[in-house]
């Protein structure tokens, strides 16, 4: 009797596969009637990053993060900055064994305090992700995911409750868009964003301005309403600045000012922290105080210069600022 069709529940794209093939990410398997994740201990990448870069602004700054991924993701963006890993085939990639308990003992050898599963898409090396997770928190370490966010709820919900924080890139407001240009869908991006909301994850949004693309002011302050309306208005955003990558080589990259119209509107839709990411040395990039207005995070680029916090409060005014600050020992 051939072995069995696998149905994977982990997207909504749901793949029906069969026996020695994989699904859409290309990482998920039906080997002899049974689902596998063929990349799990299986990292391509594994690099010491700031925790800036992932980005978080209101998470630890300053921290070091030891960040993995292994080949794979569910989405096809046309302009995936890191498309030589996320849209490749396991075999075609170099990879080495680096099992979760191996993760979590590097970064307690090298006293480095987070974890992050980053670079292509941590839903889709789930098991990985949610193992590595459970073996840093352990050892006492945190672990951070930067992902897309699409996944169906059941599979996100449970990796939310291992997982410390989360920077969700929100593609566009826009179905339309994902659709076209990512192979996607809007609906359950914004659902696993509500998702990380309910079970206390420390979350931040990421929206990459293509120039043309996802730039349109009116989109802009959508996505800043339903932030504002669903996340709350101490939920960080991060207009990113679009370099051209993969598919996108004849897009230009954004303009500054189309960055700073987008971060205006997204302050006039009542969101308190709004930064622009790839434009170093921007105003923007450090973090003040929503009461008083003062500089409490001073960055360059993905540096922390000085922190005028005391206890997560502003030194001059004393307002709580959101966020996770201290409470790392490694």
């Amino acid at each position: 009797m051939a072995p069995r069709t696998v149905e994977c529940r982990l997207c909504p794209k749901q793949c029906r596969i069969a026996h020695g093939e994989a699904g859409d990410c290309r990482i998920r398997m039906n080997l002899d009637g049974r689902l596998r994740a063929v990349t799990y201990g299986l990292a391509v990448a594994a690099h010491v990053d700031p925790v800036e870069k992932k980005p978080f602004y209101h998470y630890h700054p300053g921290a070091r993060i030891l960040s993995i991924a292994t080949a794979g993701c569910n989405l096809h963006c046309q302009g995936c900055q890191n498309w030589q890993i996320s849209q490749a085939n396991p075999e075609d990639v170099e990879a080495f064994h680096l099992p979760p308990e191996e993760v979590a003992a590097v970064a307690v050898r090298e006293r480095i305090p987070l974890i992050a599963c980053t670079y292509t898409e941590p839903l889709a090396y789930f098991e990985y992700t949610m193992d590595t997770a459970t073996a840093g928190n352990a050892r006492g370490l945190k672990t951070a995911i930067v992902s897309a966010g699409y996944a169906n709820d059941e599979p996100v919900r449970a990796l939310f409750r291992v997982v410390d924080a989360a920077t969700i890139d929100v593609k566009a407001f826009d179905d339309a868009y994902y659709k076209r240009w990512c192979d996607g869908g809007l609906r359950p991006v914004l659902n696993t964003l509500v998702a990380a909301r309910e079970a206390g994850v420390w979350l931040e949004v990421s929206n990459l301005v293509v120039p043309g693309l996802t730039d349109d002011p009116a989109r802009v302050r959508d996505l800043a309403v339903w932030m504002r309306d669903n996340l709350g208005p101490d939920t960080p955003l991060h207009f990113l600045r679009f370099v051209p990558h993969y598919k996108m080589q004849n897009l230009p990259p954004t303009p500054v000012s189309t960055l700073e119209r987008a971060y205006g509107i997204a302050r006039e839709a009542g969101l308190r922290y709004v930064y622009l990411g790839n434009v170093r040395g921007h105003a923007s990039e450090s973090t003040r105080c929503h009461a008083c207005d003062a500089v409490v995070i001073e960055r360059v680029g993905y540096q922390v210069r000085a922190v005028h916090l005391d206890d997560g409060r502003c030194r001059a005014c004393r307002t709580a600022i959101p966020g996770r600050f201290g409470g790392l020992d490694v």
